[in-house]
Order: C-alpha cells, then sequence, then structure tokens
C-alpha cells in the first residue's frame, strides 16, 4: 500500500521499525533501547554533544592528540575553542597517550574528554576502559567515537568501556547504508545535553505556549530519520549478531593478518600500526618506497582494488580495512598488486 506520513498505518509501522532498529543496535553495545539517539553520521552523534553540553567560560575540553584525531571528532570540539580551552594528549606513532598525560591534562574546569575507541588511520584500540576508570573517579563525563569498533571489535558493553556518550555509524563496519548514525546517551548523563534543535518530534506545548521537551532518545530526535535506512541497517545488525561478532574479529584479523605479513615480504614496503594484534583492529597502514599513496590508490582502483589515502601524525600512509566479507584470495591479490606496482 503506498501511504503518506500522516497515515495512522504508516506512523505505526515507522515507530515499530524504529523500535526494532534501537533494539538490535542497542544488542551491539549492550545498553538499553530508549539510550540510543537515531542519527545520520558519526559526526552528527559527535555535534549532539558537543552542541549540546553547556561550557561556561573557563572550562576546558581534553581531546587525543589534536589534529591527530579524526575530523570528525576534532572539528565540532574545536568549534569550541572560543569559549573553552582545548587541551590535547600527547601521542606516540601509533596514536596511543599515557595515563599520566591524562592526569596531568584534568583539573576542576574540565568539561568532558573525548577519545577515539581505534583509530581510523593506525589501527590502534585505545586504552579507554582505563582511561575511564581515571575520569570517573574526577566525575568528568568521557565520549567516544566508536565509528572504527562497533561492528568488528566484538561485542561491546558500553558499561565496562565507561563512556557517557559513544557516536558511531551505519555504513562502516556495520555494513548498512549511508546516511545513518546512533548516539547512546547513558539514561543517567542525558540531563548533560541540550537539545540543538526543537521539532514536533522532540518537544511538546502545554499550557499554549510553554515548550516541553520530550522524554530520552525523542527529545535529541526533532525532524524526520532515515528510515528505510535504518531498516537497512537492522537487517545488517541482525545478520552480524547471527554470524557472531566474535567471529567478526577473528576473521578481520585472520585477514589483516595475512596481509600484513604479505606486504611486510615485499621490497621497499614498510606497515604501521600497533605489533600487537589485540591491540589494533583489522586496519593496516603502509608506504611503498617511490610511489605516493595516492599514486598506489589510484593505481590499485584501476584493478578493482580500493584502498584509501590517510595520515599517521603527518606521514601520508595507504590504509586497507579488510571485512567479514573479504577472502583470502582477495588479500593475496592486493598482496601481488603491491608487488607488481
Amino acid at each position: 500500500n503506498h501511504v503518506g506520513p500522516d497515515s495512522a498505518y504508516s506512523a505505526a509501522y515507522v515507530r515499530g521499525n524504529l523500535r526494532s532498529t534501537r533494539k538490535v543496535v542497542s544488542e551491539l553495545i549492550g545498553c538499553r533501547p530508549e539510550e540510543i539517539v537515531l542519527t545520520q553520521s558519526t559526526t552528527d552523534g559527535v555535534n549532539m554533544v558537543s552542541g549540546g553540553m553547556a561550557a561556561p567560560p573557563g572550562s576546558n575540553i581534553i581531546l587525543r592528540g589534536g589534529a591527530h584525531e579524526h575530523h570528525a571528532n576534532y572539528y565540532p570540539w574545536l568549534y569550541l575553542s572560543d569559549r573553552v580551552e582545548i587541551r590535547s594528549l600527547a601521542v606516540d606513532g601509533n596514536g596511543f597517550f599515557g595515563m599520566d598525560g591524562l592526569r596531568a591534562a584534568l583539573d576542576d574546569r574540565t568539561l568532558i574528554v573525548s577519545l577515539s575507541h581505534a583509530l581510523y588511520n593506525t589501527g590502534a584500540v585505545l586504552p579507554v576502559r582505563e582511561a575511564a576508570e581515571i575520569l570517573g573517579a574526577r566525575g568528568v563525563p568521557l565520549f567516544l567515537d566508536a565509528a572504527q569498533t562497533v561492528g568488528c571489535l566484538g561485542r561491546l558493553d558500553v558499561k565496562r568501556l565507561g563512556c557517557d556518550f559513544m557516536a558511531f555509524n551505519g555504513s562502516k563496519w556495520l555494513c548498512g547504508p549511508m546516511g545513518t548514525g546512533f548516539l547512546y546517551c547513558r539514561r543517567e548523563s542525558a540531563d548533560m545535553l541540550r537539545p540543538a534543535w526543537i521539532g514536533g518530534e522532540s518537544a511538546m506545548v502545554y499550557d499554549g505556549d510553554r515548550l516541553a521537551l520530550k522524554d530520552m532518545p525523542d527529545r535529541l530526535q526533532a525532524g524526520f530519520r532515515n528510515y528505510v535506512g535504518m531498516v537497512g541497517l537492522e537487517a545488517s545488525a541482525r545478520y552480524l549478531l547471527e554470524y557472531g561478532l566474535e567471529n567478526v574479529r577473528r576473521g578481520n584479523m585472520k585477514l589483516a593478518e595475512q596481509l600484513r605479513q604479505g606486504l611486510a615480504g615485499i621490497p621497499g614496503v614498510e606497515v604501521y600500526g600497533p605489533d600487537d594484534a589485540r591491540d589494533r583492529t583489522s586496519i593496516v597502514p603502509f608506504t611503498v618506497s617511490g610511489r605516493t599513496p595516492r599514486e598506489v590508490v589510484e593505481r590499485l582502483e584501476v584493478q578493482g582494488i580500493v584502498l584509501a589515502q590517510r595520515e599517521i601524525l603527518q606521514r601520508k600512509v595507504v590504509r586497507a580495512s579488510p571485512h567479514l566479507f573479504n577472502t583470502g584470495d582477495q588479500i593475496q591479490k592486493v598482496v601481488d598488486a603491491v608487488r607488481g606496482l
């Protein structure tokens, strides 16, 4: 049937599908369904938090590595620099920061600490649980950019991670449609956020002209969502849950190890990232002597191999991101193609 947005059937159908999507996503990260806010991207979720927290003059925000962070988890916080101080934690070549540095950066005016759960360039999985323990003792909230972990790092548990907020999208490791994303907002932390925009979906009027916010997660969901995309994302997330997120992790790391060893055996190729597989995702960054990363990416794309150019500090690299839909034969094809450059 073709029904419009004002149809009672359509409204009930959409609400049912969104409840179902929210429930599946909550299973992925170990939270309550009502703690899941539907967004359109990781960037959308970051901005909901950065733009929603009160930022009194004199306060500070702590980030990891400053410009070493992904733009989505850097620019929204940097946008507040006219009101608050932005403090950056020093990082090593893999992107790790020290806990002593975190403790030294904290003070009574720290508004929030924002970290990537895993890095988009080196694949390093950061020690966010240890950081959360330090922050919890000080009463400082933690935000995580989990775009590089949800769907590829096994089953997550936000309670163990210790974060107040976590943003991720549906179109990377979750294999869902573009234009889908989620913000985890811990129930006890919801009152820290003031909605950046208001609409009929997120608020209501009473006594003629008084405005009241709806309960979470509706209060952060003004306007229509990408309903079709959310249904597609639910199907993808269900598949991953049935396949087994730990199976995804094991398969990905097997492919990554094959790729790392194959590339390391090619003269002039240097592979980056943490040595210990437990400290990284399946992301494999590398460079080829005598070829710029852009040249490598373009030459391989002609052969049907799609990689990406990224940066590790000031060094540009080629990044491969094998996932469950890849095969060992495809990994060998990448190794052979790089050897032939």
